[in-house]
């Protein structure tokens, strides 16, 4: 008896926000399911949610994302843009990127010839950084809260992870030294290395991606303190211990210009390593 295997193909959830034409969720979904095909493995569950600013004032009013469950990997990426079908075609792009990169790294595991571990990394410099919305600093709030326990990476794998979730850093925790640790784009590498108390580059799992490491340890602060100090640095976010669970904590500006923070489940992770 001779049997065929079909590959199931998921529909995508596309949510619409704002002042935007319906026709659009179907464009969005149609052309990210036509990417579907350059997954390495089969695609599980799709979204995608396109997001008007009601302010005029805002340059890039239209955020796209679209997220991505490839047999247990999620890939992600968002762009911003002027117009709705910028940001499609956009989202598109960048989207077929993320797979083809996913695709090489999961060839260069299994030792495929052609692909030398770390090689598909050259091609993949960081983007631009989403800019936020200026709202004044005494009306910006924590909107969204992320807590999950961290992976126990290394450098190479956190990377790895950053650049298919389309994030400008990645909060993880190191494999050799067992600190709460962030990777993220700056310094003349290009990639920079912060960790809760670091105990010397030594002491790292090897890797080889070319990065800069911190040497001063991430503040001690509670949520409230971290708000303040982000809103008198400006920067797009700020690694800090949290003074209450001792882990390492993300404070980070939405592109709406409220705030994120992501930290560790101490429920699931406790607060020893």
């Amino acid at each position: 008896m001779r049997t065929t295997g079909i590959r199931m193909t998921p529909d995508v959830q596309v949510t619409v926000r704002g002042d935007l034409p319906p026709a659009l969720a179907e464009r969005a979904g149609r052309k990210v399911k036509r990417l579907f095909g350059l997954a390495h493995r089969p695609v599980l569950a799709a979204s995608v949610r396109l997001s008007r600013h009601g302010n005029p004032a805002v340059d890039q009013p239209v955020v796209a994302q679209a997220n991505l469950d490839v047999s247990g990997r999620r890939l992600r990426a968002q762009v911003a843009a002027p117009t709705a079908e910028e940001a499609i075609y956009l989202l598109e792009a960048k989207l077929r990127c993320q797979l083809e990169r996913s695709a090489l790294h999961w060839q260069s595991r299994r030792g495929r010839p052609g692909a030398e571990p770390g090689e598909w990394r050259h091609d993949s410099p960081p983007g631009p950084p989403m800019s936020w919305f200026p709202i004044p600093e005494d009306e910006r709030e924590i909107v969204r809260r992320k807590s999950y326990s961290l992976a126990r990476s290394t450098v190479d794998d956190a990377f790895f992870e950053m650049h298919l979730l389309d994030y400008d850093f990645h909060l993880f925790t190191e494999s050799g030294t067992g600190q709460d640790s962030v990777l993220y784009h700056a310094g003349p590498t290009l990639h920079r290395l912060a960790q809760s108390t670091p105990p010397g580059p030594h002491r790292l799992s090897p890797f080889r991606l070319a990065v800069t490491v911190s040497r001063q340890s991430a503040p001690v602060l509670t949520t409230a303190e971290a708000v303040d100090r982000l809103g008198l640095l400006g920067s797009p976010f700020l690694f800090f211990v949290d003074a209450g669970s001792s882990r390492g904590s993300l404070l980070y500006h939405r592109y709406d210009g409220h705030y994120g923070l992501i930290a560790p489940d101490v429920q699931l992770t406790g607060t020893t390593r």
